[in-house]
């Protein structure tokens, strides 16, 4: 029989005041900017001086959330560590290769060349708490930390381990920001309301970073948070064929739309794309409550992290930050959430998670 994958604890470093696990969203910033850093834990807490010094700013997000979920779950270590990134260390990726440009490609240090790669994140885990077992990290654009999740699901259901630790890390570079600025993937204006983006009615997003990490088990704990019941990626979905969609994707859990007690939506403001979430709030969902999170994280390629981080959360904590909320439909009890994602109308992703 297959066996079941629970999350049972995580560990956030966001945007938000989130790496405190005892609190939930209870005191939300507000960023009047395009682009938006995440809230740094006193590292020194977690990390010796040298290692915090030393360590990019992606690896330290991601060790230090890591910690923080393998501190809640009680576990010194996991026997597989599974990464999810799109853009990896791209900070160190952009200086090196400036560096490159600037020096005629002559008498370059190899660091930052070394922490660029994209599983150093995962490789510093794993020496971190001696972890010699599976080690992958996917980099699929927008689905990058769906496609960690799906491995982990598959190694939980087989029996290949009983604990895996699974995160999506993303940072965001000078480079990076000038880029997408120019492309306009980030909004144009100069000052913006993070908590109103989504009434901005203009082109681009605003862009986040964040590392969410969580320890995935086959056994339930008491202090668990939720069952994942199911995940789903397709790289394309027209706007007409995504409510025909989610019901084959319920339909195969033995769901009905109106069994789903909460469904838990990317909307990043972009006037252009939220238009496929409207199509489910105005559709099969307009009687279920509706929530939103990108507008407190930003918008980065694993930004679904902190989307199950938030379904986590509220499945655990059995209650919703109005912050949140997109309509005043209050369930009496989240039971079956849905999570629904995709970024600039591909790589839309299905996640359904349960209270356990």
């Amino acid at each position: 029989m297959m066996k079941k994958a629970y999350i049972n604890s995580v560990g956030s470093i966001s945007s938000q005041k989130t790496f405190d696990n005892d609190e939930f969203l209870n005191d939300v910033l507000n960023y009047h900017t395009t682009n938006i850093s995440v809230v740094d834990p006193n590292y020194k807490d977690f990390l010796d001086a040298g290692s915090a010094r030393r360590m990019a700013k992606g690896i330290k997000m991601g060790v230090v959330a890591s910690k923080i979920a393998m501190d809640e779950a009680g576990v010194e270590s996991v026997d597989a560590v599974i990464t999810g990134t799109g853009m990896g260390c791209v900070i160190d990726s952009e200086k090196f290769v400036s560096r490159l440009i600037d020096n005629n490609e002559e008498y370059l240090t190899p660091t930052s060349f070394i922490q660029s790669t994209h599983n150093t994140v995962g490789g510093q885990i794993a020496l971190g708490i001696q972890c010699k077992g599976y080690n992958f990290t996917y980099v699929h654009s927008s689905s990058s930390f769906e496609s960690a999740l799906i491995d982990a699901k598959l190694q939980l259901a087989l029996g290949e381990v009983s604990t895996i630790l699974v995160g999506g890390i993303d940072e965001l570079g000078p480079h990076m920001i000038q880029v997408h600025g120019l492309i306009k993937h980030i909004k144009q204006e100069k000052e913006i309301d993070n908590l109103n983006i989504l009434n901005s009615g203009s082109e681009g997003s605003v862009f986040g970073e964040g590392a969410n990490f969580f320890v995935l088990s086959n056994e339930k704990k008491q202090s668990g948070y939720a069952e994942i019941v199911d995940i789903e990626i397709l790289n394309t979905l027209t706007k007409e064929r995504l409510e025909q969609q989610v019901q084959s994707f319920l339909a195969q859990n033995e769901v009905t739309p109106k069994d789903i007690d909460v469904v838990v939506l990317g909307n990043n403001g972009d006037v252009g794309f939220d238009t496929y979430y409207k199509v489910l709030t105005e559709g099969l969902f307009k009687n279920t409550q509706q929530t939103v999170y990108k507008h407190l994280s930003g918008e980065f390629k694993t930004a679904s992290s902190f989307g199950l981080w938030f379904a986590s959360k509220m499945l655990k904590k059995q209650s919703i930050p109005e912050v949140t909320k997109l309509n005043a439909i209050t369930p009496n009890k989240i039971k079956n959430v849905l999570i629904y994602n995709q970024y600039r109308g591909e790589n839309h992703s299905f996640v359904m998670l349960r209270s356990c």
